[in-house]
């Protein structure tokens, strides 16, 4: 509802406004009880009134008429306002806010990382310097994530389970510190790679048409959960989720374990390119196999080049409560009624003469 074409202010209860004329309507249903009522003298009676200065008693009262009068008026406009400005209390007014939340170009990306105990595997090196495969793809793709300006990225992990670290969103340092905190084999040691995929594609999936991207860092075979890979995909192309698959790391590489005290190194045979490939083939996306972090910074430029989708825009209207001024009003015209009580006492005796 709006106010003289105000569109920026309504009532949440417009129907307590019926009560508005209500004082109007109880003089016409309402008799004054029969002690105020006037009463009128016997035919063939008089009333006299016996006084040592009836005319200075008259001149009087006739003096004060107007200012009884002026009184009463004001007695009853205060009447008026303090019912008014309760009834408009009642009647919840309330102002609209315009809030605009404007949503730049951008894509909605969930990262879905490899968290296995295979991730510990010494196939890179930084200058000069063997690192594992989950340092590196901390340095690169955190780095991806900070240059991610208007997109919502979200962060899942997989292990022997798949898990979410972190929903979509725009708080890329949120997201670039809980990535800095994996550790290989802390999903567990197996990879539950169809299950990532679709606990991806689930989280992507009421996002808007063409935004739905999930890149998807993995060094090794499907070993765990309840979705095979291609049936995941399967899944994820029907929701419109393009996947572009990042193989980390070499076919061939040493993991470190821990066995009995000591330290062995456990040769990984578990990458298959095949399926990753098919993966992103089936869902419309690209695959890249990173070898070296030179190869890792250019699957980054690639995916940042992207087409973005178009800005989108949306006014909602906060309400502000505004009850608290016609409430004030009346308890304005509370008080000041009592400052004159000569008006009350005029208006009863009307009543009673009506």
């Amino acid at each position: 509802m709006a106010l003289f074409g105000f569109p920026l202010f309504e009532f949440a209860w417009p129907w307590f406004s019926l009560l508005l004329p209500l004082p109007l309507i109880l003089p016409l249903l309402w008799r004054p009880p029969a002690g105020l009522a006037q009463e009128q003298p016997l035919e063939g009676q008089r009333i006299t009134l016996i006084h040592p200065h009836i005319e200075q008693l008259r001149t009087a009262y006739q003096a004060r008429g107007p200012r009884r009068q002026l009184v009463g008026w004001l007695h009853r406009l205060l009447l008026l306002l303090l019912w008014i400005g309760l009834i408009v209390a009642l009647m919840r007014p309330q102002g609209l806010v315009p809030h605009t939340e404007v949503s730049s170009p951008g894509y909605d990306l969930m990262l879905a990382v490899d968290a296995s105990h295979s991730m510990d595997a010494l196939d890179f090196s930084v200058e000069g310097r063997e690192v594992n495969r989950m340092q590196v793809v901390k340095g690169v793709m955190g780095r991806f994530i900070d240059e991610r300006a208007g997109d919502r990225i979200g962060l899942t992990l997989f292990g022997s389970n798949a898990y979410v670290l972190s929903p979509l969103t725009i708080d890329r340092n949120a997201v670039h510190q809980l990535l800095e905190g994996v550790e290989p084999g802390i999903a567990g040691g197996s990879t539950a790679l169809g299950d990532a995929i679709a606990l991806g594609a689930k989280k992507l999936r009421d996002r808007p048409k063409g935004s739905r991207v999930m890149i998807l860092i993995a060094d090794g075979d499907n070993t765990a959960g309840n979705f095979q890979p291609l049936e995941a995909a399967a899944l994820a192309r029907r929701a419109d989720v393009r996947i572009y698959v990042i193989g980390v790391g070499s076919k061939r590489a040493s993991i470190p374990i821990r066995h009995q005290g000591k330290i062995e190194y456990w040769d990984d045979l578990t990458m298959n390119e095949d399926i990753l490939k098919r993966i992103a083939e089936i869902t419309g996306g690209a695959y890249f196999r990173a070898t070296d972090t030179s190869a890792l910074e250019e699957i980054s430029r690639r995916i940042g080049e992207l087409e973005k989708t178009e800005t989108e825009t949306r006014t909602t209207y906060l309400h502000q409560p505004l009850y608290r001024w016609p409430l004030g009003v009346a308890m304005f015209a509370l008080l000041a009624l009592g400052l004159f009580p000569e008006g009350r006492r005029r208006v009863i005796r009307g009543a009673a003469n009506a």
